[in-house]
């Protein structure tokens, strides 16, 4: 069952979003207690931590079609494919414990993971879909 999504810009649409999310998620790690889902691709499992909710939430709020993306989450991990590796952000602190970024696609969602510096594990960083003038960007990539 889909939640009754807000598609506006303010403030009151951007939380209630927001809660959207999180409460997926916490559904979804009840349902998932290992917290990871193997991607066909890579061949590795990607792991859903702490930081993912918080960045996927942050980000995804802000628009309809990335919560909307965001219910998919299982579907994304699995079948996402790389698009391209790029290195962390060095002024962003939630990317300083990665060695690289992998931007993976999947439809129109872009999903961003990282490598872990310490264990090597892949990480689910973010999940959203790409915006050019209000419209969805469609990569076949």
């Amino acid at each position: 069952m889909k939640p009754d999504i807000p598609v506006g810009k303010t403030r009151e649409d951007i939380k209630t979003r927001e809660r959207i999310i999180k409460d997926f998620y916490a559904r979804w790690i009840a349902e998932n207690p290992t917290k990871k889902v193997m991607n066909n691709e890579l061949g590795r499992y990607i792991c859903v931590k702490f930081l993912s909710i918080n960045e996927t939430y942050e980000k995804a709020a802000r628009s309809y079609d990335s919560t909307l993306a965001v219910l998919k989450l299982t579907e994304i991990m699995k079948n996402a494919r790389l698009i391209k590796e790029i290195p962390p952000k060095r002024n962003t602190s939630n990317q300083k414990q990665f060695e690289k970024m992998l931007v993976m696609g999947y439809e129109n969602i872009r999903l961003t993971v990282g490598l872990q510096r310490s264990n090597q594990e892949l990480v689910q960083y973010c999940i959203t879909v790409p915006q050019i003038n209000n419209k969805a960007i469609v990569s076949n990539e």
